[in-house]
């Protein structure tokens, strides 16, 4: 396996964790009833990180 390859997986793996985190953020927030913003905002931010880390691994992938 080569680098380039090796490096879109793990980019794809931090993605995908990041989606999760900020998904999981959300849900726990939304349960417990608690109405601040801060949570709401590291969810979002976590969400696109996540996508953005995606969407730069698919452009990486597709180029080699």
């Amino acid at each position: 396996m080569d680098i380039r390859a090796r490096r879109v997986d793990t980019v794809r793996a931090f993605g995908t964790v990041s989606l999760v985190a900020g998904f999981m953020t959300t849900l726990l927030t939304m349960a417990s009833g608690y109405s601040g913003l801060k949570p709401h905002i590291l969810a979002a931010f976590l969400i696109l990180t996540g996508i953005g880390l995606r969407i730069e691994a698919a452009i990486v992938d597709r180029k080699s």
